[in-house]
């Protein structure tokens, strides 16, 4: 049975906000396109996290170019986010194709050869537009726990009700963690394993959070901290390689929510969490609140990826003609993977694609 064979001047790998700002900028150049997500339907990255979630900044900086989020007031949950994406897709007609995974992504000539489960793509120019969320990584320390213990990573968290009887040991102190301990500790006693990198100085919900401290935070995140600034470059390999601030949650909230501290967990012991200080967790639910890995290693077969699995590039263009990304963290700024942040990078980068294909032949047709 032969492949289907797909042709488009520019494929976008990814459907969520950074792959939908792209397409809105491409479109808006008239750069013929096709987004590919395997997703059935935009925002599903957002509807399949915890039930609870909200995100952490106001409507008025929630939205991506063109299309505002539409409502005021109380941060939006991430379903309302979620809708909002679908909207946005809808809204601007943007060519997605959902359900189709991408499964290998080579060079083929003066272009680029795509294998997807809806057949064989060729385009000149490719975007990657992922964030660095895709695999969840696990210790492999998690293999030897008892069967007994039920386990889970935060991306399979949806609420209290998943948790087993008797104590939850949440591993991972970012915002995943501090959040779904703090939900935990409501039924259950709950153990939070490992070290925060610190927290924001206000509180995030407040007056001064939701009026001042938000727009001063977006402005560094923004303005200061990217990689055209002295500061930004020294700041750029430690942001990128820890955890963020607490937003919402506090030491001080941890603590008055019940939860009890130990420190990272080193090891195993007759099938028990260990941690580094010897404290044993006889615990009836683990939850790995431990990160991701991009996954870009599992099907970019391009020699582009760092040690990391983070495409190499300079604001969004690598050092292969034609592939470009958006979505990275730290891409231009600290807020390049956020919401507020990924939209600048996305008009770049599609102006860079805009150019450059006004500049060479198609190897494709």
């Amino acid at each position: 049975m032969s492949t289907q064979q797909h042709e488009a001047p520019v494929v976008v790998v990814g459907g969520g906000q950074a792959g939908l700002a792209t397409s809105y900028h491409l479109s808006r150049l008239g750069v013929e396109h096709v987004v590919l997500d395997a997703a059935a339907r935009a925002g599903d990255s957002w509807r399949h996290r915890w039930d609870s979630l909200r995100l952490f900044t106001p409507p008025r900086v929630d939205h991506l170019d063109g299309l505002d989020l539409g409502r005021r007031g109380r941060v939006p949950t991430k379903d309302e986010f979620a809708d909002y994406l679908e909207r946005y897709e809808r809204e601007f007609g943007l060519p997605v194709r959902h359900g189709v995974r991408v499964t290998r992504l080579a060079a083929d000539g003066a272009g680029f050869r795509l294998e997807a489960s809806d057949g064989e793509h060729r385009a000149e120019a490719v975007v990657v537009a992922m964030s660095g969320l895709q695999v969840p990584r696990v210790p492999e320390l998690a293999d030897r726990l008892s069967p007994r213990i039920r386990t889970l990573h935060s991306t399979g968290y949806r609420n209290p009700s998943q948790l087993a009887d008797g104590p939850v040991l949440v591993v991972g102190v970012g915002n995943s963690g501090a959040e779904i301990a703090v939900e935990a500790a409501r039924d259950h006693e709950t153990w939070l394993a490992g070290t925060e990198a610190g927290h924001l100085p206000f509180r995030i919900d407040g007056w001064f959070g939701r009026n001042l401290g938000t727009r001063v935070v977006a402005f560094v995140f923004r303005h200061v901290l990217t990689i055209d600034t002295p500061v930004g470059r020294r700041a750029r390999p430690v942001l990128q390689s820890r955890a963020d601030l607490l937003v919402r949650e506090r030491p001080r909230d941890l603590r008055r929510a019940g939860i009890r501290r130990v420190p990272r967990i080193e090891s195993v012991r007759d099938g028990l969490p260990v941690a580094a200080d010897g404290t044993v967790l006889d615990v009836g639910t683990v939850v790995w609140c431990t990160g991701f890995r991009t996954g870009l290693e599992d099907w970019v077969d391009l020699p582009v990826l760092d040690e990391h699995g983070r495409v190499r590039q300079v604001r969004g263009v690598t050092d292969v003609p034609g592939l470009y990304t958006v979505g990275q963290d730290f891409q231009y700024a600290k807020a390049s993977e956020q919401i507020p942040g990924v939209s600048r990078d996305a008009r770049y980068v599609a102006t860079r694609v805009a150019e450059e294909l006004v500049g060479r032949p198609s190897p494709v047709g």
